[in-house]
C-alpha cells in the first residue's frame, strides 16, 4: 500500500461520515439551495447543525439519507458513510442502507408514528425489513435502551396512548434498533418540556457513545446543541458560515451571524434584553452576488456585497467573513432589562380554588393566583402539568372547572359563549401554533381586522388604518395586508396572531407557548415585541411556557405547576434563583445552558473541520 493510500485508509478509519462539496439545487439548473457543504464526523461523536429556518439545515440532513425534497436534486459533492458514497448508490442500494446503516429521527413523532399500528409492530418492522430478526426480545431490549418500560404491555400500546416524550423515545428506539452507523436527528426536542428534553438528550448521548454511532443533530436551540455536540456548524442562506469546537464557538463566536444568534439566547440566571437579528434570511435565487448576510450585518462593507467570502481558518475554527477580525473584537455585551417596580391597584385577574377535569381525569386542583395590572405572570411546568388547561379555563375555551375567577372585579362565566362581548374583547388569547390558529383563506388584513369588526364595531372606513397601526406595533407593517398565512414564515405568522389579539385593545393577554417552535432570533423578536406592547398598551399578561430560560426575561412573577397543583409561586427572580421546591430546583437543573468551557461530557471533540 502506498503512502497516499495508507493515509486515505487512516482517514476513513478515523471519520465515519464525510461530506465533501455538497450542492443541492432546485429544478433543472435552478438556484442553489445549499452549496459548498463540507464536514466530517468520527464514530460516537455528535455534530450540531444550527441556524435559522430556511438556512438549509433540514435539506442537508435529508441529503445524508440520500434523499431530497420534491423539486430538489444533488448537483455536486459526495456523502461518504464508512467509505461508501451514498449519492452513488442505486435506489435498491439506498433502501438497504436506510434504517440499517443510516436512520432518521423526525421533529414530530406523533406524525411519524403510524396511529393505526401498535408500538411493538412498528419497532419490529425495521428489524424484519433488514433481516435483523423479528422477535419480541429485541423490541423489548431497545425500549429499555431508551428508558421506557420494557414490557409486553408497552409494545401493545398505540402512539396516542403515549406522551410526546414517550413517542420521541419510541422514535429513537426505532432509529437505533438496527445499530446504524449514522443517525440524523431533526429538531427532536422542539416543543418538549425541559425535563423530557433532558431525558432525550441523555439518551442520544449515551447511545451514540456506547454503540459508536455518528450523529448529526439539527436544531435552532443553541443551548441544547452546546450541551450535546462536540462540534458545531452554523448555516446561513445555504452555506456553513462558521464551524468549530462547540465550546470555542459558543464561548467566542467570530462570525456576526453566530454572534447575533447567541445574543438571542435567553439566560435562565438573568433577565437580559433579548436582541433579535434585524431583517430576514434571503431565499434561494435572491441571495445576491456577495455575502448573503451583508444586508443584516452591522459591520458590512461595500466589498461584502459583491464578493462571497471564502472559508478561512481563524482561531481554531473555519469562518466565512471578510471582516472576521473586526467582528471578533466588536461583540456586544448583553443589555439587562430594567427592573419593574411593584404593581399597584387591584389584580386584573384573580383565580381562587380552581379545579378542572378532562372527563373523569382531574387536571387542575385548587389553583390560586393573581395577575397584577401592567405585569406578566409566567406559568411553568412539565408537559401534562395543567398549564394549557389553566389558560383555556381563563379564556373560556375549557368549561369543566369549579372554583372562582374574577376579571377586573367581576366574576367570569365558565364558557366563552356565556361571557359578554366586553369581556371577550378584554381577554385575548394567543395560541401556541400559528400554523393552525390563522385562517388560511383570509389575508393578514382580514385576520387582524376581525376583532375590530366583531368586538369593537369599528366602522369599515377606519379599519385599514387601525390594522396597519397594529401591524407596525409587531414590526410587520402595511405591506403584509394582502398576504396569506402560507406566504409567511413561522415567526411572521406568530406576529400576525399577536397583532390580531392586540387589535382588540385587551386588558389581559394570555399567551400559550407562543415561542415554543420559533428560531432563537425570531423568539427574541417576539418576546421583545410582547414586552414593548404590554408596556405601551398597559396590558397584563399570563405567559404559559415550558422554557424556563425565558421567564426572567419576560415575567415579573412565576407560578410553578406540578401535576395540576401549584408547588411554588412568587417573584420570578426569587423562584428561579433560589427555588424553595425540589421540583422547581430540578426543572432549573434540567434547563440547557450555553457551555463554553471544554467539550461536552462524553465527547472527545473529534469532528474534523473542512472548508466551511
Amino acid at each position: 500500500m502506498s503512502g497516499a493510500e495508507g493515509k486515505r485508509a487512516s482517514e476513513g478509519a478515523r471519520y465515519r461520515l464525510e461530506v465533501c462539496g455538497l450542492e443541492i439545487r432546485g429544478g433543472r439548473g435552478g438556484p442553489p439551495v445549499v452549496s459548498e457543504i463540507s464536514f466530517a464526523v468520527r464514530p460516537g461523536e455528535v455534530l450540531g447543525l444550527v441556524g435559522e429556518s430556511g438556512s438549509g439545515k433540514t435539506t442537508v440532513a435529508l441529503a445524508l439519507l440520500g434523499h431530497t425534497r420534491r423539486g430538489l436534486s444533488v448537483s455536486a459533492g459526495e456523502i461518504r458513510l464508512d467509505g461508501v458514497d451514498l449519492l452513488r448508490l442505486s435506489p435498491a442500494g439506498l433502501r438497504q442502507v436506510r434504517g440499517a446503516r443510516v436512520s432518521y429521527v423526525p421533529q414530530d413523532p406523533s406524525a411519524a408514528l403510524n396511529p393505526a399500528l401498535r408500538i411493538g409492530y412498528q419497532l419490529r418492522e425495521a428489524l424484519r425489513v433488514h433481516a435483523r430478526g423479528s422477535g419480541e426480545s429485541r423490541a423489548l431490549e431497545v425500549l429499555g435502551e431508551v428508558r421506557l418500560e420494557a414490557t409486553p404491555d408497552m409494545l401493545r400500546r398505540y402512539p396516542h396512548q403515549l406522551s410526546g416524550g414517550q413517542q420521541q423515545r419510541v422514535a429513537l428506539a426505532m432509529a437505533f434498533s438496527c445499530r446504524p452507523s449514522l443517525i440524523v436527528l431533526d429538531e427532536p426536542t422542539t416543543g418538549l418540556d425541559v425535563s423530557t428534553q433532558r431525558h432525550i438528550l441523555d439518551t442520544v448521548r449515551r447511545l451514540c457513545r456506547v454503540y459508536g454511532v455518528t450523529a448529526v443533530y439539527v436544531s435552532h436551540d443553541l443551548a441544547v446543541v452546546s450541551e450535546l455536540a462536540s462540534e458545531v456548524a452554523v448555516m446561513y442562506a445555504g452555506r456553513i458560515v462558521e464551524a468549530g469546537p462547540a465550546a470555542m464557538l459558543f464561548g467566542h463566536p467570530l462570525h456576526p451571524y453566530t454572534q447575533g444568534l447567541l445574543a438571542s439566547v435567553p439566560v435562565p440566571e438573568g433577565g437580559q434584553l433579548l436582541t433579535g437579528i434585524p431583517g430576514q434570511q434571503p431565499p434561494p435565487g435572491h441571495r445576491g452576488p456577495g455575502c448573503s448576510f451583508a444586508p443584516r450585518c452591522g459591520i458590512a462593507l461595500d466589498e461584502c456585497r459583491v464578493r462571497v467570502p471564502a472559508p478561512a481558518p481563524v482561531a481554531g475554527r473555519t469562518v466565512r467573513c471578510l471582516r472576521v477580525a473586526e467582528a471578533g473584537a466588536a461583540r456586544a455585551q448583553p443589555r439587562q432589562a430594567a427592573a419593574a417596580g411593584p404593581p399597584s391597584g387591584a389584580p386584573v385577574l384573580s383565580v381562587r380554588g380552581v379545579s378542572a377535569r378532562h372527563g373523569p381525569v382531574p387536571v387542575l386542583s385548587g389553583i390560586d393566583l393573581e395577575v397584577p395590572p401592567q405585569s406578566c405572570v409566567a406559568v411553568v411546568g412539565e408537559s401534562g402539568s395543567g398549564k394549557t388547561t389553566l389558560a383555556r379555563c381563563v379564556v373560556g375555551l375549557h368549561r369543566d372547572w369549579t372554583g372562582e375567577m374574577t376579571f377586573q372585579g367581576a366574576r367570569l362565566a365558565r364558557g366563552a359563549r356565556q361571557r359578554p362581548v366586553p369581556v371577550l374583547q378584554q381577554i385575548q388569547f394567543v395560541f401556541q401554533n400559528p400554523y393552525t390558529s390563522l385562517n388560511p383563506r383570509k389575508t393578514v388584513g382580514q385576520i387582524v381586522a376581525e376583532p375590530l369588526q366583531r368586538l369593537l364595531r369599528v366602522p369599515r372606513g377606519e379599519q385599514a388604518d387601525r390594522v396597519i397601526s397594529v401591524l407596525e406595533d409587531v414590526a410587520l407593517g402595511g405591506r403584509y395586508l394582502s398576504r396569506y398565512p402560507d406566504q409567511l414564515s413561522g415567526g411572521e405568522r406568530q406576529r400576525v396572531a399577536i397583532a390580531r389579539a392586540l387589535a382588540a385593545e385587551p386588558s389581559l393577554l394570555v399567551c400559550d407557548e407562543v415561542t415554543s417552535a420559533l428560531d432563537v432570533s425570531v423568539q427574541a423578536v417576539v418576546v421583545e415585541l410582547l414586552r414593548a406592547a404590554t408596556a405601551r398598551r398597559h396590558l397584563a399578561m399570563l405567559f404559559i411556557t415550558h422554557n424556563l430560560a425565558l421567564v426572567r426575561t419576560v415575567a415579573q412573577f412565576a407560578v410553578v405547576l406540578q401535576r395540576g397543583e401549584i408547588v411554588e409561586a412568587g417573584p420570578a427572580g426569587q423562584v428561579l434563583a433560589d427555588p424553595g421546591s425540589s421540583y422547581t430546583a430540578q426543572l432549573m437543573a434540567d434547563v440547557p445552558r450555553l457551555r463554553s468551557a471544554g467539550p461536552p461530557a462524553g465527547t472527545g471533540g473529534g469532528t474534523r473541520r473542512r472548508d466551511a
